[in-house]
């Protein structure tokens, strides 16, 4: 009699052979000497969405900053084990984290427009980085892939202030974009946005992975179950489980994300 595999483990050597943009192996992150992230690895394939989802403090904003490089900014947090990024450690001696950066974007949980008009908020990166081609051509490009510019284009010299909240995070994504990154950071996007809001930049995502390789952090089960391909589940620093979307949410391997998921902790 023919032995079909396990479903799940299945699902696993599939995702370990599609090609990866982020390879995580065995990376653990310290606050001085408290563990927060516990010996974590999966995969990030490119151009897909990755969620990761957890209860509180269970160390998925504090990985997701890990990508790129946000961490060095908090005094005593110190990263062990590997993340690959372009065939090379990202923590390696020889890298520069400013040049991760620009290569791996970040749009935070609250909008943080600069106080600035709406085309200094997109054109300011890129120009301190030395980018010579038109200003006007990058932020129209840019503002377009934020589903933004038919609501700002008359008004670019508007101090970006004065727009909504949920206008301010699709700005912040767009200024994220004319950074042109490979690879677009989310942490809890929309947790401060009105439920119009919130499915803008979910339709938003699912436009954006057509080009850039997304990474959410997010609370909200139902948006991790509708926006990612892939789905890690973490509780107190450690990964629990790590699969595609849809087994996650109906057929989970562990228990314990069943548990999670299905609302009865957390």
């Amino acid at each position: 009699m023919s032995q079909f595999p396990d479903p799940a483990a299945a699902d696993q050597v599939q995702i370990m052979h599609k090609k990866s943009v982020l390879e995580l192996r065995n990376v653990d992150i310290f606050y001085g000497d408290n563990r927060a992230v516990k010996d974590v690895s999966f995969n990030i394939r490119r151009n897909r969405i990755t969620a990761i989802i957890g209860p509180s403090g269970c160390g998925k904003s504090t990985l997701l900053r890990s990508l790129n490089r946000m961490n060095d900014f908090v005094e005593g947090a110190r990263v062990e084990g590997e993340l690959i990024f372009a065939n090379e450690n990202l923590y390696g001696k020889d890298v520069d984290p400013v040049s991760v950066r620009r290569r791996i974007g970040m749009v935070f949980q609250k909008p943080n427009p600069f106080p600035k008009s709406i085309y200094n908020n997109i054109a300011w990166g890129p120009l301190i980085n030395g980018y010579n081609d038109s200003t006007d051509e990058l932020v129209e490009r840019s503002l377009k892939q934020a589903a933004l510019w038919e609501e700002v284009k008359d008004r670019l010299h508007d101090s970006a202030l004065n727009l909504s909240g949920g206008q301010q995070q699709r700005l912040c994504i767009a200024r994220a974009l004319a950074m042109e990154p490979e690879v677009l950071l989310m942490d809890e996007p929309c947790s401060a946005l009105d439920p119009i809001s919130t499915a803008h930049i979910e339709d938003l995502m699912f436009e954006l992975k057509e080009k850039y390789t997304i990474v959410i952090v997010t609370h909200n089960m139902q948006q991790a179950a509708r926006i990612s391909d892939y789905t890690a589940f973490m509780e107190m620093g450690d990964l629990i489980e790590f699969n595609v979307t849809k087994r996650i949410f109906t057929r989970p391997a562990v228990k314990r994300t069943e548990e999670y998921v299905t609302g009865r902790f957390g």
